[in-house]
């Protein structure tokens, strides 16, 4: 086994020859993207001992489509970056649902978040979609 360090566990676990037990984030700019993601799925209340910790990305899919809806889940996102990742500057937010792109389902939505890791200067994308099935 090669003795490479990481930052992380990568999500989700699985055993890699060369990391050991699990297959490790090796970079920064993955860690993270890692962690926003996990921040915009999670759902309040479900982490252990942090019961504000989450977006819950999930919970508004059953809601209207709307741009008051689009408007919620942007500042829930802001907000939560800001208390737990602050070291992440959001740059836009933008949304996707079936309107707008045909192989979304009826009540999928698909979040983009173009962020900037402030220590790094890097800028990423994330899209995430949350489907119903």
């Amino acid at each position: 086994m090669a003795s490479i360090h990481g930052i992380s566990v990568k999500i989700p676990l699985t055993y890699d020859a060369e990391d050991g037990p699990y297959r490790l984030n090796k970079k920064t700019k993955e860690a993270v993207r890692q962690n926003l993601k996990n921040l915009i799925l999670t759902a309040p209340g479900e982490r252990i001992m942090d019961p504000s910790f989450g977006v819950g990305l999930r919970n508004f899919l059953f809601e209207q489509i709307t741009d008051r809806l689009y408007t919620r889940v942007a500042e829930r996102i802001r907000k939560q970056v800001r208390s737990y990742l602050p070291f992440v500057y959001i740059e836009h937010i933008s949304f996707d649902s079936m309107d707008t792109r045909s192989e979304l389902g009826p009540n999928d939505l698909q979040v983009n978040i173009q962020y900037n890791i402030l220590p790094l200067d890097t800028e990423d994308t994330l899209s995430i979609t949350a489907e119903t099935n």
